[in-house]
């Protein structure tokens, strides 16, 4: 089958994107309202862009809270999204007006974080205290970009120097009400240049895979 945006009603082809740019991680972004109301949201369209200096990005499809948000106070905190507050991160999801905390609403703790003015959510393992970088509007939706200030991890979740999967646990978005954990984890190292010139066999193993 072929899918042609030209040829599709937005929301449409909004679902067949959806379904095939997975698994998707997701920011549960908290930010607070110039008039002091925390938001707390999550966001599946969600990734780093920059490292030197650390950057990462989410996406507001329409002018959600979090952006306004961003927007009037120049901060937010992103954190990881934990399989075991599954139902809490898809109730944040609620379209609750602004004027409502949805971490109060839905029993989230947050707790003070350690550079940035706005909380972060304490049961989560890991969160990335973010000051606004700028925002890219693209026809309905704005990218907003944080520079990463902070990052705070559960002292049980590191190893050897960093964070580990099996311990984060994170949730992830699909298609459609669909979500996905982190399932079985693979671990392959890349392969250097001069050891496929020292092995021409490697090349024909890769192919001898895909016939």
């Amino acid at each position: 089958m072929h899918f042609d945006p030209a040829q599709m009603e937005p929301s449409a082809f909004y679902r067949v994107l959806n379904s095939v740019v997975v698994p998707r991680p997701i920011a549960w972004v908290c930010s607070r309202s110039a008039e002091g109301v925390l938001n707390l949201a999550p966001h599946s369209f969600y990734t780093v862009a920059c490292v030197d200096p650390p950057v990462v990005q989410f996406t507001s499809v329409g002018r959600k809270d979090s952006l306004t948000n961003a927007e009037q106070t120049r901060e937010f905190t992103i954190s990881l999204t934990p399989e075991a507050l599954f139902e809490q991160v898809n109730a944040t999801g609620t379209d609750f007006p602004p004027e409502h905390d949805e971490a109060e609403h839905t029993g989230v703790r947050l707790e003070p974080s350690e550079v940035v003015g706005v909380p972060r959510v304490a049961a989560s393992p890991v969160s990335l205290e973010c000051v606004l970088h700028g925002t890219v509007s693209f026809g309905d939706s704005t990218v907003v970009f944080g520079r990463v200030v902070h990052i705070a991890v559960h002292g049980t979740a590191v190893r050897d120097g960093r964070p580990r999967i099996e311990e984060l646990k994170p949730l992830a978005r699909l298609g459609g009400n669909e979500w996905s954990t982190i399932g079985e984890v693979k671990e392959i190292r890349r392969i250097p240049f001069r050891s496929w010139e020292a092995d021409p066999e490697i090349g024909e193993r890769l192919r001898g895979d895909q016939a």
